[in-house]
């Protein structure tokens, strides 16, 4: 793999507008390590992709941002997100938009889009009777709710919605109590190409906007143009770390993915075949 490592060397000072530093990151999930030796640097508000083949260890990395899941205590590892290696996992949640592709759960498919959305400041899979929703949480809910453009379907339970009206709130969701990063795992997971479209079209004006992003996926196509920075991974371990024009071309993508492709570009999307 060509080694077009931009940004990864780890960082000695903690920066408040640093969103993610990661040291020499083992993680281990049951017998077998996951991740190997990463080292990572995010800033605050970048727009990201992360790329690689199915069972490379996207996924774990997110749930390491996310402590999920922790690494190995080795000499020499460290996480900090937010400047802080120390966080009350709550505080963490407020500040972390996570969108995952797992379905809904049973509380929150009985619960209407606006609502779901509101359970984004609870961290909480319904609004539970304990949970006291302000007026200014209401008004940022219907603020979210425009901008994910799901206002047609505030009232209308999760559970009736489609895979693609499902992903738009809880992008909402991730969205209302945190406007310091979102985190987005396979987001066109399940989804038909109209709704892959539209969620592609809505992920956009969310990124100019300003809102951070930092998107998991094996589906070249899902990369945003306003993605700048690309981070390939393999084997559990970052592999490449640069700019779309020396990633994403055939020779590297070949070597990535274990098959020869072809790569073209189109308005600022790139596609493989």
């Amino acid at each position: 793999m060509v080694d077009f490592v931009e940004h990864g060397a780890p960082a000695m000072l903690v920066d408040m507008a640093c969103f993610l530093e990661l040291e020499h990151v083992n993680v281990a999930r049951g017998d077998a390590m996951v991740l190997h030796d990463v080292n990572l640097r995010v800033e605050a508000g970048e727009h990201i992709a992360i790329l690689g083949p199915n069972g490379c260890g996207k996924s774990t990395l997110i749930k390491t941002m996310t402590c999920e899941l922790y690494p190995v205590a080795l000499e020499g590892t460290r996480v900090s997100i937010f400047g802080r290696e120390r966080w009350d996992l709550t505080e963490l949640k407020k500040r972390l938009g996570v969108v995952s592709p797992e379905l809904p759960g049973k509380a929150t498919l009985k619960t209407t889009g606006r609502d779901a959305v509101l359970t984004g400041f609870f961290a909480s899979s319904t609004l539970w009777p304990n949970l006291v929703v302000t007026a200014a949480m209401r008004a940022r809910a219907d603020e979210v709710l425009e901008l994910v453009g799901a206002t047609g379907i505030a009232e209308k339970p999760v559970g009736e919605m489609s895979a693609g009206e499902q992903r738009r709130v809880m992008i909402g969701r991730a969205l209302v109590g945190s406007g310091d990063m979102l985190l987005l795992d396979e987001p066109s997971n399940a989804l038909d190409l109209a709704a892959q479209q539209g969620l592609r079209e809505m992920l956009r004006r969310l990124a100019q906007r300003g809102t951070g992003m930092l998107m998991i996926t094996h589906h070249i196509a899902d990369i945003l143009p306003e993605m700048e920075r690309v981070i390939l991974m393999r084997g559990g371990r970052i592999v490449a770390d640069g700019t779309k024009e020396k990633l994403l071309t055939a020779p590297v993508l070949s070597e990535l993915l274990g098959v020869p492709v072809r790569v073209t570009e189109e308005d600022g999307f790139f596609h493989v075949w």
